[in-house]
This record gives structure tokens, C-alpha cells and sequence, in this order.
């Protein structure tokens, strides 16, 4: 790592409405360094890469770049000083080539496209850094892995020096992760400086030189990458011990709390996303369904709540046929639902606290009292007394239960939404991508919450992308490729190896799919 600070952020101070994101951080990277970038959410990581990306412009502070004051008030002024970013959602056009959205807005496109020139000049680059790019393909065909990629040569042939990744391994198989590290050393040793903005302790200190934490808007200290642990991180991140001690309860076989049998669920655009999927939930058990996003999770997760119509197949709850039911007859059958988008599908946000916990469950006798002309009303003083307890008992951060949803973290969103779906006493949740986008503590917390449920014999269907959570909670893992599930392990019967049945390279049958359901 050389010594040069190409970039000196010095005291940068934001502010919002309400809120101090940054306060008078100070931040250097290198050049040839990878320097990750470590905190809770909240804590300013990304506030602070989009000031260097220009996304915002700073309240206080000034950016050096090769020792010269930078104005930086669009990601154009950025580009032009070799800082380029790829978000977390990649910013691709689907229905363009690879081809295309590399070089859209490049300087390989002048009055015209030499289509040629740009072909060698990509293909030399790719060469040099030991990968390929199938660019005469859409976008919408490639694979996470490989979009990341389009990003970061798009970013490479716009003479990038410094390379901020927001979150790069979020939808990457372990092979693919495998695959990004060796391009980012690659870029290390050509020079090119790269920050690394991750929740994922281990990732971190496998690929930094330097970790940076920032905690509620402050620096709070710099380790070397090879004199870290995920203890000293955690604890540098959340300020107290954080226990990375989770124990698995051992509940023993039960009946059978959700059967699906052959169930073809349809995607939005009318395609089959779920096709003849036969899986099944005992009480007292986590079932980890992994895959890449993308690959029918998010549509058999709906179909069994009730928000989306199979084709075809059975579901069934403690033996009930629900198929064809109205959620609300699902609910009151025991089914619990967490959704990967708080937002739209977990919480209404323009709603308060108390409303959002108790949405469904006014009518009970205890949040309701009779009035005039037989009419129900709902006994206020009992409904914010009951959202005070679950504020407290789910250690909600939250002034009050009158407050809006919308004001809270992810973390506090997500626990509000624990709240709600665990005290209705469910016999089944659903819990999909329960930890995503949350720091430390709060993803600890909700992983001990799924484990504590299961010993009291709730039936869990985990659906995750973090390959550490699956592992972590699952007593059993299905794996989904393709709108099927291709393999069914049991707990610690599959490890890395499990990547290589998310990208489809690997399966199995369908009848040893059945046996192994049978068998686990």
C-alpha cells in the first residue's frame, strides 16, 4: 500500500432535517489500497461516499484530491477526478447490452460508436484483469456477478482511480465473491484504490489493508485488516459486546406445519417463476431456502402468504388446504409473514406505531369496546398501553407508539415488525431476507428472535441470500435455481459447495429431491 492520500476528506459535517449525519469526519484512502468502510446503519458510511461521489455536498469540510481542494457537487465533477461508485443496486439498463453500458457516456463514444475499437480496447482490459464480459448480451441476461462486473469496467474505461463499492457481495454466490476478489486485488496491484463498504465482518477482513468505523456520525478508530477480529469490529461498530454466540436449540421431530405439493406460482410479467416445487415445514424447525435473487424465492413466499395465485399445486397449513384462501383466513390459521421490503409490504409508513402493530387485530375483544348502536370502537388507552409494552419488550427506538413507521431505522422497522407478526402466537413465519441491510446488532438480535421462536416449536421457512444465515439458523436447506428447488441438504451436510447448486451448475432430480425431504 503506498503511502500517497490521492483523497483527504477533512472534517466533513451533514446535516438533515432533524438529524447530524456527519460530524466532522475525516477520511483518506490511498492509492493501490483497499480500505473498507465499517458501520451500523446510520452510522453516515454511505452519506459519507456520496459526498466524495457528489451525490451531496457537504455542510462543513473540504475534499484534497492529489493535494488540491476538489469542488465536488455532481458525480460528473467526481468521474473527471477518477472517482466513480457502484451502488448496491446496480445503475445498468436492462434491455441495453453490456457493450452498450459500458461505454454510454464514455469517452470511446464520440459523434459516433467505433463499435471495433470499442470491442479491443474493453476485451484488452478484461484480458488484463483475467476476466470475460459476454458483451453482445443484454443486461437483463446476465448473472449478478456478471453485471457487477459490467459496472465496475464501465467505471475502469471512465479512468477510474478510486473505486467505492456500496455493499458489492449482497447478491453474489460464494464463488462469484471468490471471483470480485481476485479482480479488486488485481486493481490493488494496477493502482487502482478501492473503498469497500460491507456488513460482513469476515469479507472485510479478508479482502482490507484498513478498516474505517464510523458509529452515529463519527470516526471512531481505524484497524489494519490483518490485526482485526469480528469481535473488536462489532464492538468498535455498536459500542459494547456484541456475542456472535448464537446456539441452534435442538427441538426434535414434529408435524408437518406447511406442505406444498407441485406448486407453479407465475411472475409478474406472466412467466413461470415457481415450477412444481414440493417443500415442507415441521414445527420447531428453520427450513433455509437459499438462492440468487431472482430465482422464485420472492414469488413462493407470496404465493404461500396468499399475496400471489398459483397455476397450480397444493399449499397446505397444519393440514388445512389454504391454496385459495384470503390471508386473512391464512392469519387466523397461524401463518406469520416477514417481508424483505419493510416498507412497501411490512409496515405502512404514513401509519403510526401502534397502528401498524395491531393493523389486523382491533376487532379482539381486548383493543375493542362496545358503543352506541351495537357499533365496535376501538378502546385507544388499551391500544397505545399494549404498543408501549412491545415497544419496550422489542426495544423498539422510538419516541413514542404514536410516532410514524417511516421515521424509524431499518433496525427499528424491522423489530416493530417482529412485534406485530410474533405476538399474534403464529404456528408458521415466513421470515425473507429477515437480516438485509441491517447492522451488527440488529441482525444478531433478529437471528436470536428466529432461533428463540423455533424452540417454542414455531415452524420457520428462512428465506435468505446470506449463505452465513442460512448456515448459521437452518436445520435444513432447500436450494432454488431456476424457479426449482435443485438440492436439499441437511444442516451442515453442504457448505461452500452449495454455491455451485445457487448458480444451477449443480442439481439433483427430482425423485432425489423427494428422498431427501423424505430423509432429512
Amino acid at each position: 500500500m503506498g503511502n500517497t492520500a490521492i483523497v483527504e476528506m477533512k472534517g466533513i459535517t451533514k446535516r438533515f432535517p432533524g438529524v447530524l449525519a456527519l460530524n466532522k469526519v475525516d477520511f483518506n484512502i490511498h492509492k493501490g489500497e483497499i480500505v473498507a468502510l465499517l458501520g451500523e446503519n446510520g452510522a453516515g458510511k454511505t452519506t459519507l461516499m456520496n459526498i466524495l461521489y457528489g451525490l451531496y455536498v457537504p455542510d462543513e469540510g473540504e475534499i484534497l484530491v492529489d493535494g488540491v481542494r476538489a469542488h465536488i457537487s455532481s458525480p460528473t465533477d467526481a468521474i473527471k477526478l477518477g472517482i466513480n461508485m457502484v451502488h448496491q443496486q446496480f445503475m445498468l439498463i436492462e434491455e441495453f447490452t453490456a457493450l452498450e453500458n459500458i461505454v454510454l457516456g464514455s469517452k470511446l463514444v464520440g459523434a459516433t460508436l467505433n463499435y471495433r475499437i470499442a470491442v479491443e480496447e474493453i476485451k484488452k482490459l478484461t484480458h488484463e484483469l483475467g476476466f470475460n464480459i459476454p458483451l453482445t448480451k443484454k443486461v437483463k441476461e446476465l448473472s449478478a456477478g456478471e453485471k457487477q462486473r459490467v459496472e465496475i469496467v464501465k467505471a475502469l474505461v471512465r479512468r477510474a482511480r478510486v473505486l467505492i463499492l456500496d455493499e458489492p457481495t449482497s447478491v453474489l454466490t460464494p464463488q462469484e465473491v471468490r471471483e470480485l476478489f481476485k479482480l479488486l486485488r488485481r486493481l490493488k496491484q494496477a493502482g487502482v484504490s478501492v473503498v469497500f463498504i460491507s456488513h460482513k465482518l469476515n469479507e472485510v477482513m479478508d479482502i482490507a489493508d484498513r478498516i474505517v468505523v464510523l458509529r452515529r456520525g463519527r470516526k471512531v478508530g481505524e484497524v489494519d485488516g490483518a490485526s482485526a477480529n469480528p469481535i473488536l469490529l462489532a464492538e468498535m461498530m455498536v459500542g459494547k459486546e456484541v456475542l456472535f454466540s448464537l446456539k441452534k436449540p435442538d427441538v426434535g421431530p414434529r408435524e408437518e406445519v406447511l406442505t406444498i405439493r407441485d406448486l407453479t406460482v407465475l411472475s409478474d410479467e406472466g412467466l413461470p417463476a415457481v415450477k412444481n416445487v414440493f417443500l415442507r415445514v415441521r414445527k420447531g424447525e428453520i427450513v433455509g431456502l437459499a438462492g440468487v435473487a431472482g430465482n422464485g424465492q420472492k414469488e413462493l413466499a407470496e404465493a404461500i402468504y396468499g399475496l400471489r395465485k398459483p397455476v397450480s399445486g397444493q399449499i397446505l397449513l397444519n393440514g388445512t388446504d389454504v391454496t385459495n384462501i384470503p390471508i386473512k383466513e391464512r392469519l387466523k390459521l397461524g401463518l406469520s409473514y416477514i417481508p424483505q421490503n419493510r416498507l412497501i409490504y411490512g409496515v405502512a409508513g404514513y401509519m403510526s406505531l401502534a397502528e401498524n402493530i395491531l393493523i389486523d387485530r382491533v376487532e379482539e375483544n381486548k383493543f375493542a369496546k362496545s358503543g352506541k348502536f351495537l357499533l365496535r370502537l376501538i378502546n385507544i388507552g388499551q391500544v397505545l398501553r399494549y404498543s408501549e409494552e412491545l415497544i419496550k419488550k422489542y426495544e423498539i427506538v422510538a419516541p413514542g407508539p404514536q410516532v410514524k413507521a417511516r421515521t424509524l431505522s431499518g433496525g427499528n422497522l424491522q423489530r416493530l415488525i417482529l412485534a406485530r407478526e410474533l405476538e399474534r402466537s403464529p404456528n408458521l413465519i415466513i421470515a425473507e431476507e429477515p437480516t438485509a441491510g441491517l447492522d451488527v446488532k440488529a441482525t444478531e438480535y433478529v437471528r436470536q428472535t428466529l432461533l428463540d421462536i423455533k424452540a417454542r416449536g414455531v415452524g420457520v421457512l428462512l428465506v435468505s441470500g446470506d449463505l452465513t444465515e442460512i448456515f448459521q439458523l437452518s436445520d435444513k436447506i432447500a436450494v432454488m435455481h431456476g424457479g426449482e428447488i435443485v438440492g436439499v441438504f441437511k444442516a451442515g451436510e453442504v457448505s461452500e459447495e452449495i454455491g455451485l447448486y445457487m448458480m444451477g451448475i449443480e442439481r439433483m432430480g427430482r425423485e432425489e429431491v423427494m428422498r431427501k425431504w423424505e430423509s432429512c
